[in-house]
Parts: C-alpha cells; sequence; structure tokens
C-alpha cells in the first residue's frame, strides 16, 4: 500500500495571520507530498514495502544504506503530526489532562512553554522541536531534519516544524516570532491530548 499526502484538517486559509495561505500551499501541497513521493519511490521493492511508517522510520534509522528512507519517511511522519496539531484560534494554555500532565512535568505551563521555545528556536539549522512522552514523563527536546523522538523510544505528541520553509514566507529571518505564534494562537491541544491518550 503506497503512502500518500494526507488532505489538511482546515482550509488553506484557515491558520491565518499566523500562517499564510501561501506557506501551506507550498509546504503541504510541495515539501510534504515530496517526501510522499520520494518514500514511495525509495521502499518499492525493498523490504521495507508494506511496513507501517513508524516502522520504518524507526528501523531506516542509523543505516547509512537508507538514510534517504530514513529522511523522507522521517519527514512524511513528522508533518502527519504538525497537520493535526494546528488549528484556527488554538494555543494558550491548554486545559484537561495535557495541562495537568505539563504542570507536573514542567513546574508550570510559563516553564514548559519556555523550554519548548529555547528548543525550537535554538535548533541550529533545519529541525523539529517537540513534547514528547518518555515512559511515563514529559520531555521537550530538539531533533535536527527529519529525526523525531521514535528512533529514541519516545512517543511525540507536539511537534514544531522549523524548518526554513515552515516560516519564511510569512516571518523571514525571525524564527522566534514563529515560535511564538504556534504557541500563542496555532497549537490544537484537544488533539496534542488524543495523542497523549493514544501513547
Amino acid at each position: 500500500m503506497a503512502f500518500t499526502l494526507p488532505d489538511l484538517p482546515y482550509a488553506y486559509d484557515a491558520l491565518g495571520p499566523y500562517m499564510s495561505k501561501e506557506t501551506l500551499e507550498l509546504h503541504h501541497d510541495k515539501h510534504h507530498q515530496t517526501y510522499v513521493t520520494n518514500l514511495n519511490n525509495l521502499v518499492t521493492g525493498k523490504d521495507y514495502e508494506g511496513k507501517s511508517l513508524e516502522e520504518i522510520v524507526k528501523r531506516s534509522y542509523g543505516n547509512s544504506a537508507d538514510q534517504a528512507i530514513f529522511n523522507n519517511a522521517g519527514q512524511h511522519w513528522n508533518h502527519n503530526l504538525f497537520w493535526r496539531i494546528l488549528k484556527k484560534g488554538g494555543g494558550g494554555k491548554p486545559g484537561g489532562e495535557i495541562a495537568k500532565r505539563i504542570d507536573h512535568d514542567f513546574g508550570s505551563y510559563d516553564a514548559f512553554a519556555e523550554q519548548f521555545k529555547q528548543a525550537a528556536v535554538g535548533q541550529f539549522g533545519s529541525g523539529w522541536a517537540w513534547l514528547a512522552l518518555d515512559g511515563d514523563k514529559l520531555k521537550v527536546l530538539k531533533t535536527p531534519n527529519g529525526e523525531n523522538p521514535l528512533i529514541y523510544n519516545m512517543k511525540p505528541i507536539l511537534g514544531i516544524d522549523v524548518w526554513e520553509h515552515a516560516y519564511y514566507v510569512d516571518y523571514r529571518n525571525r524564527r522566534p516570532d514563529y515560535v511564538a505564534a504556534f504557541l500563542n494562537n496555532l497549537i490544537n491541544w484537544e488533539e496534542v491530548e488524543a495523542e497523549l491518550a493514544k501513547a
């Protein structure tokens, strides 16, 4: 079964002004589609064919012969989560179980947000910042390129893409402004809580 590009769960203009229609069209329709196309081409006829995306990510990591497979599988997995955890009118302090877990593991939402911001802004070059479940504890971490917490046996429940194509149309080189907009206006905390429940 070939991998496919998922539809966005909102209109292309739904996340403005924090993430523009132009950014979503380029990021989703061009960049993410390229990862899907490349992945399908790369796994055809290999023993990865027919395996789940998560299994491909974990198995191909660290194998130099399969680096291209890992890069595209990782980015496909990362973006699938990224689109789900965005929404119009999102962001700010969450409620529910995720709020309790953040308070317990970080001390407060503000402490979490500061740690997440530092990870996202401090990732040198292309990569991601994450909120992930490590055993029964939430952790913030950053990863380069297409890597994600799955390769460390953690379960990512929130991620921000800090590759330049994710924000350059709207923010130019102001990555801190993009990260602040993500935290304050774009996170779909209900979906993050659903990811936590699945983990």
